[in-house]
């Protein structure tokens, strides 16, 4: 697992951000939010940040500097006017679902051969890893 990860790692960094995003600023902090709005649909920033496992207002900051650049647009909650819901503009959608269709694709196919219960070991696994990672770099 040591000498993969930074392979994973650097084959994920390595996948071309469509020409149609190319003059926009996104970092690989926006993959994960982008990835829950675009298999997930609009949703709230508060559950964005619960599934992101961050702060609300770190939310809201990706998104406010994303709806900037017109790649998010943010909209009132019929349901609770007081609730913003965040979507990936249309305009951006095609290029966005390309974009994240490679690994998930990539996941997907790496994935099909094994039992429900054998990818969900691999996920806990890969959680399990992440969190113990953060919390060796925490101190």
């Amino acid at each position: 697992m040591l000498r993969l990860m930074p392979r994973m790692v650097s084959t994920a960094k390595r996948i071309k951000i469509p020409a149609a995003l190319d003059g926009f600023d996104l970092a690989p902090r926006h993959l994960s939010l982008l990835s829950y709005l675009l298999f997930d649909g609009p949703t709230g920033v508060n559950a964005l940040a619960e599934r992101l496992e961050v702060a609300p207002a770190t939310v809201s900051l990706m998104v406010g500097d994303l709806s900037r650049q017109g790649i998010l647009e943010r909209g009132e909650d019929p349901s609770d006017r007081r609730r913003t819901i965040v979507s990936i503009a249309e305009a951006h959608l095609p290029a966005i679902r390309a974009w994240l269709a490679v690994g998930a694709e990539a996941w997907h196919r790496a994935l099909e051969p094994l039992t429900p219960r054998e990818r969900t070991l691999v996920v806990d696994v890969m959680a399990a890893y992440e969190r113990e990672a953060s919390a060796t770099r925490r101190g």
